[in-house]
């Protein structure tokens, strides 16, 4: 971790809702005047979309019928190491983008499923900002979550998780349910050892939970909205956090353990506001008390 050149690392699996938390720190960092750099997690995947085909259909042919984003093989793992240390260090480092769609493509001129050449982090900045897969993996010989100086993880229970895969798959791939319960199964080995222990390490932990009839997520015809939902907010050191305030603040929120808070679905980005701001804060001003002293 460092003072001088913080990292804010979000996790969470495909379609978890990273990219709307990103967009709540975004509103923070511009409100709060700050800098910051930003890593997608799909930067550091190994191969393209093609690729991925190929070596997935490689794998199996070989005895793996697991190999799958989630896992190691299929990332930079390393690289991404290697990327949070030289940031922390001196405030520098490397990304490149994953082109998701057509939208992307004109953005980045660049092929759908391709990406884009290697470049320099922008500089200086005040944080780091990962939004990925493995923000806080501890595995096979890496520690990316030692180099991060708050770790955030956003998880919906596993039911909803895979409604809202099956759906978006569905929507924006053109998949079957068939062929998008055949993913989830292919990987399931990885998403077991490399994103479900990153939540014991992170600080914070946000779970969405539906409260209507998710048994059977393979045949659920809509996703759960945030109104039909409640999200678990666990803090992983209870200490210096105030909860009576923030009990005040969220209407109709609850402790259900000493160190999680209840809260209704809808509230979810004023609760992260509440909680966060302040967070971000301490980070940004140790950082400039730190250069101020050199």
């Amino acid at each position: 971790m460092s003072v001088r050149h913080p990292i804010i690392s979000v996790t969470g699996s495909s379609g978890s809702g990273t990219t709307s938390v990103r967009d709540t720190f975004e509103q923070i960092f511009r409100r709060e005047h700050i800098e910051a750099a930003f890593i997608e997690g799909d930067a550091f995947h190994r191969y393209d979309r093609v690729e991925m085909k190929r070596e997935a259909r490689k794998a199996a042919a070989g005895g793996d019928p697991h190999f799958s984003h989630f896992g190691h093989a299929a990332n930079l793992l390393e690289e991404l190491e290697q990327t949070f240390a030289s940031y922390a260090q001196c405030g520098q480092g490397r990304t490149r983008f994953y082109v998701h769609d057509e939208a992307e493509a004109q953005k980045h001129k660049a092929l759908v499923g391709t990406f884009t050449p290697w470049e320099d982090l922008p500089a200086p900045t005040d944080v780091l900002f990962y939004e990925g897969l493995h923000g806080a993996v501890v595995a096979d010989g890496v520690d990316i979550a030692r180099h991060a100086d708050l770790k955030i993880g956003v998880v919906p229970v596993i039911n909803l998780e895979w409604i809202q895969k099956i759906h978006r798959d569905k929507r924006d791939r053109g998949y079957s349910t068939e062929e998008v319960t055949k993913t989830i199964l292919r990987r399931m080995p990885d998403y077991v050892k490399y994103i479900c222990p990153q939540f014991s390490a992170t600080d914070i932990n946000f779970q969405r939970i539906p409260t209507v009839d998710t048994s059977n997520p393979f045949i659920a015809r809509a996703i759960p909205t945030a109104d039909e939902s409640m999200v678990v907010i666990r803090f992983r050191d209870p200490r210096g956090i105030d909860f009576p305030y923030l009990l005040s603040m969220v209407h109709d929120s609850f402790m259900s353990r000493a160190n999680s808070v209840v809260i209704p679905g809808n509230k979810l980005d004023l609760a992260m506001q509440l909680i966060l701001t302040p967070m971000i804060h301490h980070l940004v001003d140790r950082r400039r008390r730190a250069l101020c002293g050199a």
